[in-house]
């Protein structure tokens, strides 16, 4: 199945369920997903986004609401935070698992080899490759962090 069907038939699931939270999130994930189709659309793809991109906008979606709770804790509003939260959750179960730091160290580590990259003038390059092989499942800015102390030294 793809990560597409996966949204929808979470979708139905909830409504099914009567969960509201789920059904709202679903719904603005799903939202977003066919805004980006008809961005992809006018750059001449008619096929619209694919998995890869479907993962960064989970990705995307997940950093803002963790950023908002964030937001709403330090305003006192711990109502608001915690529904912030749950969207949160509710959008992680269509994302693949994280990677830990050790994996990641790893995945940056191989990368740099396999593009023989020895300065930080190639670490576009390597964020090029991981962002296409751990989309969703990477930490783009520790991954870049890890990349620029892999070149420097």
């Amino acid at each position: 199945m793809t990560l597409r069907s996966d949204i929808m038939d979470g979708m139905k699931t909830a409504m099914k369920e009567k969960e509201t939270l789920a059904l709202s999130t679903l719904r603005l994930v799903n939202a977003a997903i066919k805004d980006r189709d008809i961005a992809a659309r006018a750059e001449d793809r008619p096929n619209g986004i694919d998995e890869v991109e479907i993962l960064s906008l989970l990705a995307k979606m997940v950093k803002q609401r963790d950023e908002s709770a964030r937001i709403y804790d330090e305003n006192g509003r711990p109502e608001l935070a915690e529904r912030e939260r749950s969207e949160m959750d509710v959008i992680k179960r269509y994302m693949p698992q994280p990677l830990s730091a050790d994996e990641l160290n790893s995945a940056v580590q191989s990368a740099v080899e396999e593009l023989d990259a020895t300065c930080l003038k190639d670490m576009g390059r390597v964020m090029g490759v991981l962002k296409g092989k751990y989309a969703g499942r990477m930490d783009m800015g520790k991954a870049s962090a890890a990349v620029k102390n892999l070149l420097a030294s």
